[in-house]
């Protein structure tokens, strides 16, 4: 219930603040089947735009760094109320793991940035292998998402398109039972062939 109200609220309070452009929202399931969105992520609020510019549909997991679920009780319980979960990074959380793989292959949607981290430049930095042994695992499609700013960061009162591409299929990313080292490298090129090819379609001139 508190999800239905916030993000409507956040809709608004967020297009006062910047000029938002979505684009191949369609690309998007409508069946009920999980998935994994897949953006790059250049700032601390790229979930927003992301969950914002999808807008419609059920709660998706969030998934997000360990620390930040404990900056203070209110924000713990409101991540929470969202969809948002910690993950401890460098020691192989495979307890979040497994319960993401759950909730996807009953589906439910996972927002994941398979960075891992903010890059520092525009370019997508190296790609961690989380978002695709969750998408193997479930048997979901993944849909690759680039956030592109007018200035190539966030700013306020920012230019922003938010571009949904057209989904990798689930058969796709199969790793096999084995979880093929080369087979996840060629998962990983697909994904960032997907986001230069958003990022040609849609940058700011």
């Amino acid at each position: 219930m508190l999800y239905a109200i916030i993000v409507p609220l956040a809709w608004v309070i967020w297009h006062l603040g910047f000029a938002i452009k979505v684009v191949g929202r369609e690309n998007l399931p409508k069946d009920g089947r999980g998935f994994v969105l897949a953006p790059n992520h250049l700032s601390a609020i790229d979930p927003v735009f992301v969950v914002l510019a999808r807008f419609w549909g059920k709660k998706m997991l969030v998934m997000a760094k360990e620390e930040v679920m404990h900056v203070n009780p209110f924000f713990t319980w409101f991540f929470h109320q969202v969809g948002v979960f910690g993950v401890t990074r460098g020691r192989g959380d495979t307890t979040a793991v497994e319960n993401a793989i759950e909730k996807v292959r009953a589906g439910q949607g996972l927002l994941i940035f398979p960075e891992g981290t903010r890059s520092k430049t525009d370019e997508p930095g190296k790609l961690k292998s989380g978002a695709f042994v969750i998408a193997s695992a479930a048997g979901v499609d993944m849909i690759p998402c680039r956030i592109i700013y007018r200035h190539g960061r966030m700013r306020l009162f920012s230019r922003v398109r938010v571009c949904f591409g057209e989904p990798i299929p689930a058969e796709t990313l199969y790793l096999g039972e084995q979880k093929s080292a080369a087979k996840l490298r060629e998962n990983k090129q697909l994904l960032l062939d997907a986001w230069q090819k958003l990022y040609d379609e849609n940058r700011f001139e």
